[in-house]
């Protein structure tokens, strides 16, 4: 992309405000926390629910951005950028990357469907790119900002498009349509992912259909009630295994590991075998190959490909690796278009400040090979790489383009002499086309840890935060409590996702906490909610902030505060309005404002309370009595003292059921992570984390045999038993075994029998087709840490936070 502002302005139908309407733009951004952000970026102020991309206008231009499309003018800033003005920024994206999209006729790929959008998308793109050069969505950018981001990025050598297209209600797809204007349409399937956004399942399909108006084909599997709503206008080409009606007819025949798909089309009888035999990856399959039948590709070539699909990894996993070292696995692509996605998430999660970078060849580009190494050269030094380990023989050639590179001709020369390279206390992206292998450089890389893991959603906390976000008035500041390991979820991972964010605060339990999150770099303002006095020397040198609730505690640190001659040091007063757990009582007020009473050596940052009933609305005369002391005593504090602190009583469950009581701040704590005490609540967050395991062993036991310590389960028949490597070390509650408790293997229940173990558990799989090394879910979307709670008369609190750190942590992003 190559244009100039004066170009750009009818295209938005924009009022120019500057002094250069000729400047050139070659990228556009809507994250200010880019950086890739340059003087010629095109920075979209995007305003959302929960963010206004114009608040960074000012911070971007100290950066070096100069063009911006925006719906006003922030303060004091005209004259010192160009602004293209426009009524709604969003729309304003959209229309651009339409204009743009329609600047290039080539056939475009449109996906839409309720699953399996973006498998198709990666298997179609492998299938293909012999032949093709092509521009496809990065990951799963098919939203109303992630489709025209996605367009934005062809070029004049791109000859074949492939992008998805997702929606969560009516009224979306219109945008998305023109923007992909796809002439070639593939409906996944329709299922029951995002419909509560729809009145019914009518409504979804046409809403859907929509993405395929002026299609010259649409593939889909052969439906009466989607074919009804269809504009019959449309030419379908269909499949299916029992409509022998059908263009094409798929018989499919499943073995242990792979499938055979018996294929009859016009009058071509042909098979071919792919590398699966679950039911949604078949279905996917078969619309790859039907848009090869569509291109008149030959069936041996079509045999020959579809024997080499490959389960597709979507997500980027942050991994713990040796010698200090923090590894981003992206080791199934290597494409342009996400390698910018890959070193902004880089940026986002670095633990360490020294970032290396291992790159394979890089394909797809649709740019001549010194344009493309000049690009990805230009992109290495602007998200300041420290090393870059380049793997292939295209890029070593280009190796002096990077900033202390090593090159090797392939992943097995590097590996030869991966033991002569240091990696220490460093960040490291690895990122590789897939016939590269670099997985084999990932396992060799990671820290050794047991089977078991527990996987952190990212995204699902992003949502989780920006939902709660959707609730608060614009004002209201956000402290998020990462206490307790994150609530099990992790303690810096989670910190360094909030701080991209831009939280107002971050809360822990004790010094010790803070003092991790500090080291690691974390520089958002931490509040200690439970300080002991044995550790305000470490809070103060470590710049926490530290809760004060009683007036022993406020003697202790004002000692040491004065000792160390401290000025205007940050506290937060701990308010007991019912609670009775900690915090400075009425009757305590009085000696309290006379203790701060002009003194200089500390400042109330902020003045807090906690609600004890917040989640059950049977006791909300009580929880109404706090808030209404609250208010006064805070009143009191803030008159006598003439402060103007922040004030907050409201947790997780508070912010849904008494938004009248935000004040400045409220605090969120385990609504993050996906849990939520009421039900409807519940349905719209997204689970975070899934403990996963495997199968060690299987065996079979005869009737009246036994299983685990006790002979607590004697079995009435016979019956097959699977071992699973976690137990009661692990977290997993003793109370869940003997029947109580279940895992998912195969999205089939597996009961658990006799005793939960230190280091394992037994499962009954009789009824079940499963084999040594398939995956286990312990919790996750089923059975939810909610469900388990209850069962075991507990709370989800302590479900998560039970899960031992032996546990290893996988972060991930979509």
């Amino acid at each position: 992309m190559t244009l100039s502002i004066r170009n750009i302005i009818p295209i938005l139908k924009a009022q120019f405000v500057g002094t250069n309407d000729i400047a050139i733009i070659d990228n556009v951004s809507i994250d200010s926390r880019s950086l890739q952000n340059s003087s010629s970026t095109l920075f979209f102020a995007l305003v959302g629910p929960n963010n206004d991309g114009h608040h960074y206008v000012n911070q971007l231009i100290e950066n070096g951005v100069s063009n911006f499309v925006v719906h006003y003018i922030p303060n004091n800033l005209k004259g010192k950028a160009n602004f293209l003005v426009v009524e709604n920024t969003m729309i304003a994206l959209q229309n651009f990357a339409t204009a743009y999209r329609s600047d290039f006729d080539f056939p475009i790929i449109g996906i839409t469907g309720s699953n399996g959008k973006t498998i198709i998308k990666e298997w179609l793109n492998f299938l293909l790119s012999p032949d093709y050069n092509i521009i496809r969505s990065p990951k799963s950018y098919n939203s109303q900002v992630g489709v025209p981001l996605s367009v934005l990025g062809i070029n004049e050598k791109h000859n074949l498009g492939i992008f998805e297209a997702g929606i969560s209600t009516i009224n979306e797809m219109d945008n998305l349509q023109k923007i992909i204007n796809p002439t070639i349409g593939i409906l996944s399937n329709i299922g029951s992912a995002h419909d509560e956004g729809f009145h019914d399942a009518g409504e979804k399909i046409k809403e859907k259909l929509k993405l395929f108006s002026n299609v010259e084909v649409l593939i889909l599997n052969k439906n009466r009630t989607i074919e009804a709503f269809l504009n019959p206008k449309i030419k379908t080409f269909t499949w299916s295994s029992d409509d022998g009606k059908a263009d094409v007819f798929v018989i499919a025949k499943e073995s242990s590991d792979k499938t055979e798909l018996k294929i009859t089309f016009e009058k071509l009888c042909f098979k071919i075998t792919i590398p699966f035999n679950d039911q949604a990856s078949i279905e996917n399959a078969i619309q790859c190959l039907m848009l090869m039948l569509y291109f008149k590709y030959d069936y041996e070539v079509i045999q020959t490909r579809m024997a080499q699909l490959y389960p597709v990894e979507m997500r980027l996993k942050v991994k713990n690796g040796n010698n200090n070292t923090t590894l981003i696995d992206d080791s199934y692509s290597s494409d342009f278009q996400p390698l910018k996605i890959a070193l902004d998430f880089l940026e986002s999660q670095k633990q360490y400040k020294k970032k290396t970078l291992i790159l394979s060849d890089i394909f797809q580009s649709g740019l001549v090979i010194e344009e493309l190494y000049s690009q990805v050269s230009h992109l290495i030094v602007s998200n300041k790489i420290n090393r870059v380990i380049a793997i292939g023989e295209t890029i070593s050639g280009f190796k002096n383009k990077f900033p202390n590179c090593l090159a090797f001709p392939s992943t097995a020369k590097f590996i030869d002499e991966i033991e002569k390279i240091s990696f220490e206390n460093e960040t490291i992206l690895i990122k590789g086309a897939r016939h590269f292998h670099f997985e084999e450089i990932v396992s060799l890389l990671e820290e050794k840890t047991h089977e078991t893991v527990l996987e952190i959603n990212l995204n699902a906390i992003s949502h989780n935060l920006n939902f709660f976000k959707s609730k608060l008035n614009s004002a209201t500041k956000l402290m998020v409590m990462v206490k307790a390991f994150g609530y099990g979820n992790g303690g810096f991972e989670v910190a360094k996702l909030l701080s991209h964010h831009k939280v107002d605060y971050l809360g822990v339990a004790f010094a010790d906490e803070g003092i991790s999150l500090k080291n690691a770099g974390i520089d958002l303002p931490i509040m200690v909610l439970n300080p002991e006095s044995t550790s305000f020397g470490a809070i103060i040198q470590h710049n926490l902030e530290p809760e004060i609730y009683s007036i022993k505690g406020l003697n202790a640190f004002l000692k040491i505060a004065e000792q160390k001659k401290l000025k205007h040091f940050p506290i937060h007063i701990k308010l007991d309005t019912g609670m009775h757990r900690l915090g400075f009582e009425e009757e305590n007020i009085d000696e309290l404002i006379a203790k701060l009473k002009d003194n200089k050596t500390v400042q109330v940052k902020s003045v807090l309370s906690h609600l004890a009933t917040s989640d059950d609305m049977k006791h909300i005369d009580f929880t109404l009595s706090q808030i209404k002391l609250f208010e006064k005593l805070s009143t009191k504090l803030m008159n006598e003292l003439q402060i103007n602190p922040i004030r907050h009583i409201l947790n997780t469950s508070g912010i849904s059921n008494f938004p009248q009581a935000q004040y400045d701040m409220v605090r969120l704590g385990i609504g993050l992570y996906g849990v939520s005490n009421d039900e409807d609540e519940q349905k719209l967050l997204e689970n975070v984390g899934t403990l996963k395991s495997i199968i060690s062993q299987i065996r079979t036991i005869e009737t009246g045999e036994s299983v685990g310590y006790g002979r607590r389960f004697l079995a009435e028949k016979q019956t097959k038993i699977a071992t699973i490597p976690i137990g009661y070390a692990d977290g997993i509650s003793r109370h869940w075994g003997n029947g109580v408790g279940y895992v998912v293997i195969k999205n089939k229940k597996a009961r658990i029998v006799g005793s939960v173990c230190m280091d394992m558990l037994m499962v009954d799989v009789s009824e079940i087709d499963c084999k040594e090394g398939n995956e286990v879910i312990i919790f996750g979307k089923s059975p939810t840490v909610g469900f388990m709670a209850k069962q075991l008369g507990t709370i989800p609190y302590e479900i998560m936070t039970s899960i031992s750190q032996r546990v290893k942590r996988v972060f991930f992003r979509e």
